[in-house]
Order: C-alpha cells, then sequence, then structure tokens
C-alpha cells in the first residue's frame, strides 16, 4: 500500500533542514564569540596570539558554515542540489527516483546515467518528519515533471511511510 500522494508544491520551493541549520549556525557563533572574547580578557596573549584565536574561532564558525549550506531548490526547470562542497543542476527528466529509505542519512535521488546523487538538503536528522515530508513533495514533483512517472508505482518509499 502506498502512501497519500502529497500535494504538489507551488514551485519555486528549497528545502533544507531548517533546525540542522539554526543549530549549527547558532552554536558556531556562540563559540565565535565566546572564544573572541576569552583571547581579549587574557592579558598574558600579545597581540599574535590574540589573532590566532580569533582566526580559530573564524575557522570554526565557518566550519560549521559549510555544514549548514546544503538545500535542494526546485523550479519549473528542474533541481539544484547543493550539497557541502559541490553544487548540481538537474533536469526533471534526469531523476528517476527519490528515494529516502529508513536509516538512510539523507535522500538520494537515482539519475537516468545510472548513478545516485544524496542531496543532503533533506535529511532526517533533527525533524525527521519534517524530511518525510520534504523527500514525498520532492518525489511527487520528480514523478509529475520528469522521468520519475515513467518508473514502477511499487518500490522504494520514503522513510516512516
Amino acid at each position: 500500500m502506498s502512501a497519500p500522494r502529497p500535494e504538489l508544491p507551488t514551485l519555486p520551493v528549497t528545502f533544507r533542514p531548517t533546525l540542522t541549520r539554526v543549530v549549527l549556525l547558532s552554536v558556531g557563533l556562540a563559540m565565535f564569540l565566546v572564544i573572541t572574547v576569552i583571547a581579549l580578557m587574557l592579558e598574558r596573549l600579545n597581540p599574535g596570539e590574540r589573532a590566532s584565536f580569533v582566526f580559530v574561532a573564524a575557522l570554526f564558525f565557518g566550519v560549521l558554515a559549510l555544514l549548514s549550506r546544503p538545500r535542494v531548490a526546485a523550479d519549473d526547470t528542474g533541481v539544484t542540489v547543493v550539497n557541502l562542497t559541490r553544487t548540481r543542476r538537474l533536469a526533471w527528466e534526469e531523476i528517476l527516483r527519490v528515494n529516502l529509505r529508513s536509516g538512510d542519512p539523507w535522500v538520494f535521488l537515482d539519475l537516468s546515467d545510472g548513478t545516485s546523487l544524496p542531496a543532503l538538503g533533506i535529511q532526517p536528522g533533527l525533524a525527521k518528519q519534517q524530511a518525510i515530508r520534504d523527500a514525498r513533495a520532492l518525489r511527487s514533483l520528480a514523478e509529475a515533471r520528469g522521468a520519475g512517472g515513467d518508473t514502477p508505482a511499487g518500490g522504494d518509499t520514503p522513510a516512516g511511510g
């Protein structure tokens, strides 16, 4: 038995792990401020040492900002998958199936070239139900707009469904 088909979202739409993003950026900002204040308060540090504290704090914040970058943006012509360091643009016809199975860390897109692309912008980490809704919405869009509509109705369904 398949899950009820969600209503197609209005395009353009962006899927991202909002709670994870908020946590990462908040922790990064808090750590940057704490390390910077400590560097300024320690009287025994020379200016070079203080600068190195602030540099390390900025580096730490940068890594957390990079981890908060993933998103999946869908529009009329296709999908843009933004992962940690790479961005890939896909036409709707290239996406055969959207998968989020139980235990998967994020959505995987099965592509017409025989490969699978991880889409870190939809991940069940801190908000599992939202990730499941987003995966179902993206799957419905792919089936309605591209080659995904030609695949059998059975098979893998988004996790939890």
